[in-house]
């Protein structure tokens, strides 16, 4: 029984071992066919991208950003203010010459609207060689007089400040800045203390009530039926919820801070009531709601008001020199 085992087919064997080998060289093969094409692919994707890359950015090149048909001849400025278009331009960081296509717009922008005296900017590109820029300046309408101390030695100066009706802090130009003609003045602006200096930063807007109240007090007064009968001279904050007002006839008027336009025209009624009995206003609180406290001067005794019109916003504007 064991002599009669029946042999194996070692030759069938074989030939099967050698198939199995054939089939694995046929896969191997195949997935390097496969690995070899995609390598072949993305290198020549990788070609396409870096022609078409450096060729779109070659084209931008020559025919954009270094064509000098674009460059910029003119810088066209309009400003509705004091500031000298010269200096304008300076501030833009924008020169005769520059491309005016790879001008980053939004920068000159910035660049202008950094300097305190200036509100807004707009900027446009009006091909194929010129800059316009269009310039909204604020307009002061009080100011500030700061005492600070300067250098190692301390000794006291007198600083100035401009308000715009936002509360925005102007610093005064140079009059090198500016462009208003020589001869020009300005009727003084208000004068508001009781501030406190090291809240003035230049170019950034006060966050306080009481000088918003002041401003908006110094703002209504032009559209009251006191503006030409009286000059606001200042306002002092010093008091508790309560805005001091002297005029450049010797009046002290008290205001709160809320209801403006009412109290001004009660002051008128109050003005008008004096005049009538030959007298003027000395001192009048119009915080209170009733019984307005009131003492009079002779009318002869008040300096005589120089008549004014409203002030326009260029005529304004021309303090800051």
């Amino acid at each position: 029984m064991f002599f009669n085992t029946k042999p194996k087919n070692r030759r069938r064997e074989r030939e099967h071992v050698l198939d199995v080998k054939l089939r694995s060289q046929q896969v191997r093969a195949a997935r390097w066919h496969w690995v070899s094409v995609f390598l072949a692919v993305g290198a020549l994707g990788s070609l396409a991208f870096f022609m078409v890359f450096w060729g779109g950015r070659w084209t931008l090149d020559t025919l954009i950003y270094q064509n000098n048909a674009f460059n910029v001849a003119e810088i066209d400025v309009t400003t509705d203010g004091i500031i000298a278009p010269s200096r304008l331009r300076q501030w833009s960081g924008v020169k005769i010459g520059d491309n005016l296509l790879a001008l980053d717009l939004q920068r000159v922008k910035r660049d202008l609207e950094l300097a305190p005296m200036i509100e807004s900017v707009s900027v446009e590109r009006v091909l194929p060689g010129t800059l316009r820029l269009r310039v909204s300046e604020r307009e002061p309408i009080a100011q500030v007089l700061a005492a600070r101390p300067l250098g190692a030695t301390g000794s006291p100066t007198l600083t100035q400040f401009y308000l715009d009706d936002t509360g925005h802090v102007i610093t005064p130009l140079p009059p090198s800045y500016c462009s208003t003609p020589a001869g020009v003045s300005a009727e003084p602006l208000p004068i508001i203390s009781g501030i406190n200096v090291a809240d003035l930063h230049p170019g950034q807007m006060v966050d306080s009530q009481k000088i918003a109240a002041a401003l908006r007090l110094v703002a209504r007064f032009e559209l009251s039926p006191m503006f030409g009968l009286v000059e606001l001279a200042s306002v002092d904050l010093s008091g508790p919820e309560i805005l001091e007002v002297n005029t450049s006839q010797g009046a002290r008027v008290t205001f709160g801070l809320n209801n403006l336009d009412t109290q001004l025209r009660h002051w008128r009624t109050v003005h008008d009531y004096a005049s009538a009995q030959g007298k003027a206003i000395a001192s009048l609180d119009l915080s209170i709601s009733n019984n307005l406290p009131a003492r009079w001067l002779e009318a002869s005794a008040v300096p005589a008001l120089i008549p004014k019109t409203n002030k326009s916003s260029r005529h304004r504007k021309s303090h800051v020199l």
